[in-house]
């Protein structure tokens, strides 16, 4: 059971009690991402996450990295386009000193002038790692080409350009705005104490609240296209449809058509242009769903000479889908796999952390394995096959990185 406490600033607790376990996992989230950030700025979420590795006011960073080693547990932190989060995983034992470590980190972060020159630097190699990565790089064109000049389009790690720009005055200014009671959710499970709880109220109580409120539009779906001409040894293929955003009813139906077009290795995408065509070694499709948004993205990458046949196959295959539908079979199997996944997924206390943090910010609402079963069975092959039909049939965003910057013929 989840035990939801509201701070009078605004921040939320959201404790799940494992006693079974020996383990917590803590994560501190904040409602920003990329997707938040002005133009001139972009790039400052991520940043920002670094930073706050880099000294506190009574911790060097090796101290901070040390803290955890010496427990023998784990700390680290990911930003997206609307979140961000910092988190750990230590045994019960030390929950009490992680706390105590993640909140220094979030309150008393120093960014010293020294460190930052240095973090740029680890984030502009970071930057040059994905650029010279076709197979990562690809996937941010087609965000790009997909929301065009809405923040949503925004690369999470931002540019050389606005990097350059950030110092401490700008960060502080950034959290000023976005790090305070509104936007922060804590999440911990675990093998939790009465004396943790109390120890987070106390010290989250101290962010300040706010009523900064961001200007944001929701964004319109487009069907462009960036190419990117790159010496590569492989061509990198992007094609994204409308999707669904978070909290929609029909996301499980969703869920389980990305899961037969390429979500598995019995998926029809791999099955077919891997298994049976031997075109590539690497074909699937994902979601991604966002606040008032959402996007299906199918990726292949092949050899050069073989990308005009792989995409007549990938087309073939999407349209076969949104003109047939799955079979009643697909739809079973596919169900079983999703509650399969759910529920193993749920045996970390890491995994039942990031579901409640991400289902507070995104959802502010948290069903039970029970309704989300109850809500899956509840898909009829009617929904999977409606929705195959108004998405598929869309025309795609695409992405492409190949060695000449030509469309192939099928995409032309």
């Amino acid at each position: 059971m989840i035990k939801r406490i509201e701070l009078e600033n605004g921040v939320r607790i959201l404790a799940e009690n494992i006693p079974t376990v020996r383990s917590v996992s803590i994560g501190v989230w904040i409602g920003t991402g990329s997707r938040f950030e002005k133009k001139e700025e972009n790039g400052i979420s991520h940043f920002l996450e670094h930073m706050f590795f880099k000294g506190t006011e009574k911790r060097t960073a090796a101290e901070i990295a040390e803290s955890f080693d010496r427990i023998g547990g784990q700390v680290n932190a990911f930003t997206s386009k609307e979140y961000t989060c910092y988190y750990a995983k230590v045994l019960d034992d030390h929950a009490e000193f992680a706390v105590d470590v993640l909140s220094d980190m979030f309150f008393n972060s120093v960014f010293d002038e020294t460190e930052l020159k240095k973090e740029k630097n680890v984030v502009y190699e970071e930057i040059k790692m994905v650029d010279d990565t076709p197979d990562d790089i690809v996937h941010d064109l087609l965000s790009e080409a997909s929301y065009g000049s809405h923040a949503l389009g925004y690369p999470i790690l931002g540019t050389v350009e606005t990097l350059e720009t950030f110092n401490g005055d700008s960060l502080r200014d950034y959290m000023s705005r976005f790090y305070t009671g509104d936007h922060v959710v804590i999440s911990i499970a675990g093998n939790i104490t009465d004396e943790v709880i109390q120890q987070l109220k106390e010290i989250f109580s101290k962010v300040e609240a706010t009523s900064y409120k961001h200007e944001d539009k929701q964004p319109t779906f487009l069907s462009n296209t960036m190419i990117r001409k790159k010496e590569t040894e492989q061509a990198h293929l992007c094609l994204g449809y409308p999707g669904l955003a978070i909290g929609e009813k029909n996301v499980y139906a969703l869920v389980l058509l990305n899961n037969l077009l390429g979500g598995s290795m019995s998926s029809r995408l791999f099955q077919e242009i891997r298994e049976k065509r031997g075109l590539c070694y690497s074909v699937f499709s994902y979601h991604s769903s966002y606040q008032d948004s959402g996007m299906l993205t199918v990726y292949a990458g092949t050899a050069h000479n073989q990308l005009d046949d792989l995409t007549s196959a990938l087309l073939e295959t999407t349209s076969v889908l949104a003109a047939s539908g799955m079979s009643e079979k697909e739809l079973t199997n596919g169900k079983e796999q999703l509650k399969g996944s759910l529920m193993l997924s749920l045996e970390s206390t890491n995994s039942r952390m990031s579901r409640n943090g991400k289902n507070e910010l995104l959802l502010k609402k948290h069903r039970s394995l029970d309704d989300i079963v109850n809500e899956i069975d509840q898909v009829t092959l009617s929904d999977v096959n409606q929705l195959a039909a108004a998405l598929l049939k869309e025309k795609p965003a695409i992405s492409l990185i190949n060695i000449d910057g030509v469309l192939p013929k099928a995409l032309a």
